[in-house]
């Protein structure tokens, strides 16, 4: 290496004998190609060259092309124009005119040596050459169009320079080679530059890309397909000595015209236009911004968090601009998992865009993903019925991150499987529980928002009349509202009794039938409405007071509460809406003092038992439609999963369950029409009134910190202190109660007498 770097330092630019002396050592030396070559090299010279060129570099540059069409056997057929051309000449761009042959010739004599083709010849320089003179990709290099032994001096280049290098070693040993590049890519990612060889028609190759496939491949190529010939700065050109009016749009010198160029775009654009339903997402590692690139393996992950495509990133002598590509549908949302060194770190990304676009993620700014986030997606990825009830990942504790990492993974798998499951149901609009079957009539209203659609449960009248009276008024209910956005859903009662919507089958289904919608139609749960009419009002009443946690407003047209409580309502905006002369079962008079029931409620209870009521004067049992205002007023509400305050109050259906708060309760034993009150204030959980002996508290972090010791208190009694630790356990179970991952507890507590707690 010492002697290739003391030839490099040997050039001289110092003006020798005048230009027509050239021509004449030219044809004394090779006779008529001779003095052909040497005008065709003066005729096309930039002007700086003919001020500053010695003749003796200029005769040394065309002895050594002749004695390399000689030597190499893929040389003696090169046509004369390709050789006086792109052999020839003795500069690329405008790099600093180095005396370069005599070193290339030696170094790639050797490296060539078993070559029998050009293009052979060109795959054994692009794999030796930059490793034996140790000069490879880096932005650190001074300037992009470094000469040969300026590159050697840095041990870096850029494209450009590595391109100079390359062109300059195949024209050493006799291969036609020129520089290509676009100054701008069609997306607008940047300039780039590569070479192009002449094999009996040309062909490419990145500088220090060496690709063991073969020639006409690099990462680029997808990029160079989309070059437009017609506008100038996305098209591609080649370099060339021979001057046809076409200048190459140097982006370090954008006014110079000194470099001839051909238009080459046609070779590598595709006809067909870029898919515009795709988004093409480009992915780079950094150690720190403007740092060192790093290589890691990187898989996409959808919205879901499962696998798809993968691929590794690029580091040290690759281009910039040499990335793993991802093609994605627009709007895609997920997240890019990096693997480096045992260490798994990822990052989200999303909504993609149509086109192209790049992500340049700092690997210390990732967010770390934990062996307990990749044990439970190992346990995930079994299949579920070998999926171990009593896994160790799933009792093990958990961080705050990781609960919700493990919410969001175990919401992804349930909402997955059930849409799998449940699509029958949707599509014959039917659930059958038991003995008991609920069908349904559904609209669509509105543009669904990013965070998903609402969903209306609207209930009919009727009751206890002929199944074809209660099948007019289903059919009816499925008419008579519209809101503004969401999936207005119309169910038909299992059955004809007076009681339709309250008996105890009513709220499995609807359980059902809203956790059905979430999996397969987008349904934001925290988002779902409940509203009924005459016997409707009356499933309103007792429904919401007991199903509070699911919704997040409700409304009673025309109904009568019978015994049902408003206790429960404390957290549910609740809406009433009767006729001034609606008298039959005194409605009317029944509506208006539980108006004032609730008034009384509000202000005994501030922020609590929000709720409108409306009795239209002059109106009977029909209220033509005024009662619509209801829609909007309950679509200004989202489910408040997590109040500071419960108020349960149990009727003839008995919940054990209720989630509304860190009390989400699991009951082993309650008699109906028990009440009691939870409250949280500063760490304490006070449970009071009619408290089960047994009961378990589903916490998250939501509303209580669990990195904090928890007191629960029954009546005056502290009958729990301490930590509670987050398992993926308490997760599973919450999730396969309900598809719900805003009311997802992430502990559980349980409170039994003769239990320790834990």
């Amino acid at each position: 290496m010492r002697n290739l770097w003391l030839i490099f330092g040997l050039g001289s630019v110092v003006l020798g004998m005048p230009l027509d002396d050239f021509i004449n050592a030219a044809r004394e030396r090779h006779g008529e190609p001779g003095e052909r070559a040497a005008r065709f090299l003066v005729e096309h010279m930039p002007d700086p060259d003919r001020e500053q060129l010695s003749s003796e570099f200029l005769i040394e540059n065309l002895e050594l092309a002749f004695r390399a069409r000689a030597e190499f056997p893929w040389a003696k057929g090169v046509p004369e124009d390709l050789f006086l051309n792109d052999v020839l000449p003795y500069a690329v761009f405008d790099e600093s005119r180095d005396p370069w042959r005599p070193a290339l010739l030696e170094l790639g004599r050797e490296i060539v040596a078993q070559a029998s083709t050009a293009s052979e010849a060109v795959q054994a320089l692009n794999r030796e050459l930059f490793n034996r003179i140790k000069v490879h990709y880096n932005t650190g290099r001074k300037r992009p169009n470094q000469s040969p032994k300026e590159s050697i001096e840095l041990g870096m280049a850029t494209c450009t320079g590595l391109s100079i290098i390359l062109v300059d070693a195949c024209r050493a040993v006799g291969i036609p080679a020129r520089a290509v590049g676009t100054p701008l890519w069609s997306n607008g990612r940047g300039n780039h530059t590569w070479v192009e060889i002449w094999d009996n028609d040309w062909h490419f190759t990145g500088a220090d890309e060496y690709d063991a496939a073969g020639l006409n491949r690099g990462w680029f190529v997808g990029d160079a397909a989309q070059a437009k010939a017609d506008v100038p700065r996305n098209a591609i050109y080649a370099t060339s000595w021979k001057r046809e009016g076409l200048s190459f749009p140097m982006v370090w010198s954008r006014r110079s015209e000194t470099v001839a160029a051909v238009n080459v775009t046609a070779r590598y654009a595709r006809v067909a236009e870029p898919d515009p339903h795709l988004a093409r997402l480009g992915v780079r590692l950094w150690d720190q911004p403007r740092g060192s690139r790093l290589v890691a393996r990187v898989t996409v992950l959808d919205h879901a968090r499962r696998p798809g495509a993968a691929d590794e990133t690029k580091a040290g002598t690759a281009d910039l601009n040499d990335m793993p590509r991802f093609d994605l549908a627009p709007g895609a949302r997920g997240w890019l998992r990096f693997d480096r060194e045992g260490e798994v770190r990822e990052l989200a990304f999303g909504p993609s865009q149509p086109g192209e676009a790049t992500i340049d993620a700092v690997w210390g700014e990732l967010g770390l993903v934990t062996p307990a986030i990749l044990a439970l997606e190992a346990w995930l990825a079994l299949p579920v019925a070998g999926r171990p009830a009593d896994a160790p990942v799933l009792q093990s504790p958990l961080s705050r991150a990781e609960a919700e990492r493990a919410v969001e993974l175990l919401y992804a798998d349930r909402r997955a499987r059930l849409a799998a499951e449940r699509q029958e149901e949707m599509e014959t609009k039917t659930i059958t529980l038991g003995d008991k079957t609920l069908r349904w009539l559904a609209k669509t209203f509105g543009e669904a928002p990013a965070t998903g659609r609402s969903l209306w449960i609207s209930m009919h009248g009727g009751g206890n009349a002929p199944t074809r009276v209660n099948d007019r008024q289903w059919q009816n209910q499925a008419g008579l509202y519209e809101p503004a956005e969401g999936i207005y859903v119309a169910p038909r009662a299992p059955t004809d009794t007076w009681n339709l919507w309250h008996e105890a089958h009513i709220d499995p289904l609807f359980q059902r039938l809203i956790d059905n919608h979430v999996a397969l139609e987008g349904v934001d749960p925290d988002r779902v409405y409940l509203l009924g009419y005459s016997a409707g009002g009356d499933g309103v009443w007792q429904l919401a007071p007991r199903m509070a946690d699911r919704f997040a407003a409700a409304a009673m047209m025309a109904g009568h509460p019978n015994e049902a409580s408003l206790l429960g309502l404390r957290n549910l905006p609740f809406a009433l809406f009767m006729g001034g002369n609606d008298a039959a079962y005194n409605r009317n008079r029944v509506a208006t003092e539980r108006a004032a029931e609730l008034a009384r409620l509000a202000a005994a209870d501030p922020g609590g038992y929000v709720h409108l009521a409306r009795i239209y004067e002059g109106l009977g049992h029909w209220m033509n439609k005024q009662d619509a205002e209801a829609l909007p007023w309950m679509a200004q509400f989202r489910r408040h999963s997590w109040p500071t305050q419960v108020i349960w109050q149990q009727d003839d259906v008995v919940h054990r369950r209720l989630l509304l708060a860190f009390n989400c309760l699991r009951i082993w034993a309650i008699p109906d029409r028990q009440q009691f009150t939870a409250t949280l204030c500063e760490g304490v959980v006070t449970l009071t009134g009619d408290v089960p002996a047994a009961l378990a508290l589903r916490l998250s972090d939501r509303l209580v910190d669990l990195d904090q010791p928890l007191t629960v208190r029954v009546g005056d009694r502290d009958v729990f202190q301490g930590k509670v630790a987050r398992q993926a356990a308490a997760i599973l179970t919450s999730l396969e109660e309900r598809l719900d991952a805003a009311s997802a507890a992430t502990a559980r507590l349980e409170l039994i007498p003769g239990r320790a707690a834990p």
